[in-house]
Order: structure tokens, then sequence, then C-alpha cells
């Protein structure tokens, strides 16, 4: 369920985080969400020097569990690696994407509350397109609501 013609008036507060190979893709999507007047929390890192994704990975989803962000953007070089990070954490349910259906659809079936991308797989304007559909798409409620409540806490019934 997008919410149509709600673009202009929808401002959130998002989190934005990635490793070394994604600090550029990270930095043209967060001026690109400034300019659509987003609060944008960049969490880093902000340069080309080598980092460990797992850890920006883990400061998105603590910054994200505690309220400070609505969403999470999450970037490295394929988006695996900082994706399996993220879904680490309970509260998290992270999407790896690469096109807009994914990302729309991680949120109305999975009420995914960060996307993550491969900055080394994917282009700026795919990566607006898959920001955009999960930024204005609403989760799509109860139906979904049973499978998403499934995703929580650990279970011990896996044999």
């Amino acid at each position: 369920m997008k919410r149509e013609g709600r673009e202009q008036e929808s401002r959130m507060r998002i989190a934005i985080a990635s490793d070394h190979a994604g600090a550029g893709l990270k930095a043209e999507l967060a001026g690109w969400l400034r300019d659509q007047k987003h609060e944008i929390d960049d969490l880093g890192t902000d340069g080309a020097a080598s980092v460990d994704y797992p850890d920006f990975g883990y400061k998105l989803a603590a910054h994200l569990a505690a309220g400070h962000a609505e969403r999470g953007i999450a970037l490295c070089g394929t988006g695996i690696g900082i994706s399996i990070a993220l879904n680490r954490h309970p509260a998290m349910r992270c999407a790896l994407v690469s096109e807009p259906l994914s990302a729309a659809l991680a949120r109305e079936h999975n009420d995914a509350n960060v996307i993550a991308m491969g900055a080394r797989v994917i282009g700026i304007e795919m990566a607006k397109a898959c920001v955009t559909a999960f930024l204005t798409t609403e989760f799509g409620g109860e139906r979904h609501a049973r499978r998403v409540g499934k995703l929580g806490g650990v279970r011990d019934d896996l044999g």
C-alpha cells in the first residue's frame, strides 16, 4: 500500500550506515534524502579507509532499536554482509534489495524497518527508486502480521 501523493508531507527520520565500500553511495543518498526534507542520522563511515561492515550494521541496529529513527538504510559492497549483521538483532527486519518491487514488498509483507543495498552492484538511480518504494509503502496489516510476529525472538523448535 503506497502512500500515493503523500511523499511531500511524509517526512521521516532515517538512519543510514555503510562500510567503506558503501560510503560514496551513502553520501549521495543522504544528500538526496535531505533535499526531500527527511531528517538523516548518518552513522558512518565517511571514507574509503577499510572498516568492518558488522560494526556499522550493529550501530544502525542499536540506533533503530532505541527509537532514534523510523527506518534505516544499510550499504556495503554487496549489501549481503551488512544485512546479515543487522538481522542478528531481534528488533531488525532488514531486507537486501536491488529493485523497487522487492523494497515495496519488504515493507508491505515483512514490515521491514531497514533495507540493505550493495554499492558495487546497484547504481544511484536504482538505489533512489528502491529507497522511494521502501519509504512510501505501508505495512500490509493483519494478514501479514501473524507471519511477521513469528520472526521475533529465538525459536527452540527448529531442531
